[in-house]
């Protein structure tokens, strides 16, 4: 048993306070460049890469210097200088793997559902335990180093932007999965985000799946010592579904299951998405606003008691994951209207980010429309090309107004690039028609007998939501139901 016996000295204890500094400051936020700098007094303006580099150079020397002074065993010390040597050790121990993290994180994504074995796990762990931690931790801290990595790799590598409102949705994205503080977060919380639920809000073509696919793949994963990998690949951990892609009587078999005969059609057992997510997991609800409010109140007995029923089942099932929803709706107004009711929002709002449309990135940084451009069109065709990006760049330049909107958002900019690369064109119309261009258009298809019952109802829903703007109100006016409404207007949409 190791009695407590030394003492940091107090350049030490300095020192690993500012290393605890830069550990504890989200990495997306200027806190953490001041915290390198002040620990390694580089120059604010190097590059992240060149800075990290100073940084991992600094600590670990100082490292070495503790260990060779008979400093390297935690068990040695207590209260703030064993917590100041923890967070140093587990910093260097982060920095030393992280290549080899990144790497397994790509075998996880080739090997999509397996979880892989992990070649220097084993090293690690020792690494660990040398440290003065049990084993129980060094498999713990194994996992916040993992899903630290993870977290990092999708937010950095996914949500790119340099304009101010993009560097704050990454570091709110990091807050999300970790809290403003990691330290609380690895001691307190890294088994209690089930209740924490995010609602992300954002146009169309915003980007608000790919924030949601890394929050949701950058959850805990607890490590196997025996297996030597984790318990599950984070790729399987993650499950999303479109809300707006099913009707009305069909939504709840995709959210809760069904078993066999519970309706016509049910000719076999059917496991929803919430039977799907595992306990370590994320489920992804997308388009929440266009539920029904009996829906809703489902859900919200989901999120409350973490119990759910399949169809045509009297089994309550445990729900253990973490609930991510995504309107493009405006909230406040479905509030206001009684659309969207307010228990299930505030069950809903533990967080809410907003993910920034194209243009207000733009207004911000001109430079981020030339970023995004060069990063999409290296995605589309696999590899750089100063040439190809040249030639597109001066054809958005030449044929896109400098104020446009971009409407379809980073979607929108995409698909640009892809017609750029077909046609070598892109020119912006306007091809929406007025309520009156579209009622005489349809009068005129009536005359010629050229025009079905559904095209006739897509149009009919098109103007009537032009004039209310909501889904309930064409129900109402037309007898449909709020989702069949919905689906005529999107046959308007894809036929235009």
């Amino acid at each position: 048993m190791y009695m407590a016996k030394k003492q940091l000295t107090g350049a030490e204890r300095d020192f690993l306070r500012r290393v605890s500094r830069s550990i504890f400051s989200n990495p997306f936020s200027d806190e953490r460049v001041r915290a390198d700098v002040e620990l390694t007094g580089a120059d604010p303006s190097l590059p992240y890469e060149k800075r990290l580099e100073k940084v991992i150079q600094t600590v670990s020397a100082r490292i070495k210097n503790l260990i060779a002074d008979n400093k390297g065993d935690v068990r040695d010390f207590t209260g703030q200088d064993r917590e100041l040597l923890e967070n140093a050790f587990m910093f260097n121990i982060y920095h030393r793997y992280y290549d080899s993290f990144d790497t397994l994180i790509l075998k996880h994504i080739k090997t999509s559902d397996i979880s892989c074995s992990i070649s220097f796990a084993g090293e690690a762990i020792r690494l660990i335990i040398d440290r003065g931690f049990s084993r129980d931790e060094a498999h713990h801290y194994f996992s916040v180093l993992f899903q630290m990595r993870r977290a990092f790799h999708f937010i950095d590598r996914s949500i790119l932007g340099r304009s101010p409102c993009m560097k704050e949705f990454r570091l709110n994205l990091w807050n999300n999965v970790f809290t403003r503080d990691i330290g609380l977060y690895a001691r307190y919380l890294w088994n209690r985000m089930e209740d924490y639920s995010t609602l992300l809000l954002g146009e169309t073509g915003a980007g608000k799946g790919l924030a949601a696919t890394a929050i949701g793949r950058s959850g805990y994963i607890p490590f196997n010592g025996k297996k030597e990998c984790f318990k599950e690949s984070f790729t399987q951990a993650f499950v999303s579904l479109n809300l707006s892609q099913y009707p009305e009587q069909l939504i709840e078999s995709e959210l809760f299951g069904h078993r066999k005969g519970a309706f016509t059609g049910a000719v076999a057992d059917h496991d929803g998405v919430f039977s799907r997510c595992s306990p370590h997991g994320a489920i992804f609800l997308d388009e929440i606003g266009d539920v029904s409010v009996p829906l809703q109140i489902k859900l919200l007995q989901v999120l409350q008691e973490r119990l759910f029923t399949p169809v045509g089942s009297h089994e309550a099932l445990r729900f253990s994951g973490r609930v991510i929803a995504a309107t493009n709706k405006a909230v406040h107004k479905l509030r206001a209207e009684k659309i969207f009711r307010d228990d299930f929002y505030y069950r809903l709002c533990s967080d809410i980010i907003t993910v920034p449309p194209l243009r207000q990135r733009i207004r911000e940084d001109p430079a981020e429309l030339d970023f995004l451009l060069k990063h999409t069109l290296e995605r589309i065709i696999g590899s750089p090309s100063e040439d190809l990006e040249k030639k597109v760049r001066d054809i958005v330049k030449a044929q896109v107004p400098a104020d446009y909107e971009w409407p379809g958002n980073v979607r929108e900019l995409e698909q640009c690039i892809r017609r750029i690369l077909l046609k070598h064109s892109y020119t912006v119309v306007d091809h929406s028609l007025t309520s009156i261009d579209i009622a005489e258009n349809l009068a005129e298809k009536m005359r010629e007998g050229s025009i079905n019952m559904q095209g006739l109802l897509s149009g009919y829903c098109k103007i009537l939501h032009d004039k209310y703007g909501t889904y309930e109100a064409i129900a109402k006016r037309t007898g449909l139901d709020r989702r069949t409404a919905k689906k005529y207007l999107e046959m308007w949409s894809r036929s235009e």
